[in-house]
């Protein structure tokens, strides 16, 4: 392959087909609807040759200051040949001046430290097609609802204190895509939760309480409404809810490596996260 062969531009919602035709073919489990909603919310680049698309990378920025990197996926028979290095480049330039964040599998670990990514956490990912688990068990002070477009502000404020980020057109897009619910004590909020369709069956995330408590309420709600169903969930390892996860019928499957690039953004709290809109977008 030479430069002259490799053509890049910018990826579009038009795109959604062959990135889902691209994904499948590394078999990860992206449906086309998967692919609109990471493009319709980031930016990046579609690398191909002549009319056949080898590769895509996208980022997703949060205010001026921080951004995260992924989907970087190249077609097996292109893989090897410098375009995975090539549509990082990209992404670091777009994106530069910005804090950037990433998920890394630990043989893309070496790579992205030679960039100046940094491993600060890992983040776990749960599965199964069998959830197993009963209702939330809510103290006399605690309640739960359903959220409603009206509480985006809300979602949006509790969010930026789990995560330190501006993330209020994402936390939409989920909504419109899918559920959350709510918990409260004392009538004052204490954590939500989405739930939506992705890859194989359902995904939980993000999800965000002030403790394991709210979170695990919060993620057994949503479990108990996709009993039977396949579900997967991110969560940081630091969240320590793997054995309670596992024991759910959600076996851990796999880990990564949470890389960044910078400062990292400083969640203010009381709010934590819990679990991750995905690991592209974080």
């Amino acid at each position: 392959m030479t430069s002259i062969q490799l053509t890049l531009r910018p990826a579009g919602l038009p795109d959604a087909d062959a990135c889902q035709s691209l994904s499948a073919a590394i078999d990860w489990p992206h449906r086309r609807e998967d692919w609109e909603f990471a493009l319709a919310l980031g930016q990046g680049f579609i690398a191909s040759s002549e009319e056949e698309v080898v590769g895509i990378g996208l980022w997703w920025g949060f205010g001026a200051t921080h951004a995260t990197l992924g989907t970087i996926v190249v077609a097996p028979d292109w893989q090897g040949q410098g375009i995975g290095k090539l549509l990082t480049e990209q992404l670091i330039a777009a994106t530069e001046g910005q804090t950037l964040g990433l998920v890394a599998t630990a043989q893309g670990e070496p790579l992205y430290a030679k960039y100046g990514f940094v491993a600060i956490d890992e983040v776990r990912q749960h599965q199964g097609g069998w959830p197993e688990l009963g209702a939330p068990v809510l103290a006399a002070n605690e309640s739960m609802r359903p959220a409603a477009a009206a509480d985006l502000p809300l979602l949006a404020q509790l969010d930026g204190e789990a995560t330190g980020l501006p993330r209020a057109p994402v936390l939409e897009a989920l909504l419109a895509r899918g559920h959350a619910i709510l918990i409260e004590r004392d009538g004052a909020p204490a954590g939500f939760g989405f739930l939506r369709r992705h890859g194989h069956g359902w995904l939980i995330g993000p999800v965000a309480a002030v403790d394991d408590a709210a979170a695990c309420n919060l993620i057994a709600a949503l479990l108990a409404a996709r009993r039977g169903d396949f579900v997967r969930i991110d969560v940081p390892a630091r969240t320590g809810l793997g054995a309670w996860l596992s024991e759910c019928g959600l076996p851990l499957v796999a880990s990564s490596v949470v890389m960044e690039r910078g400062a990292a953004p400083v969640a203010p709290g009381p709010m934590h996260r819990f679990a991750l809109v995905n690991q592209a977008i974080g």
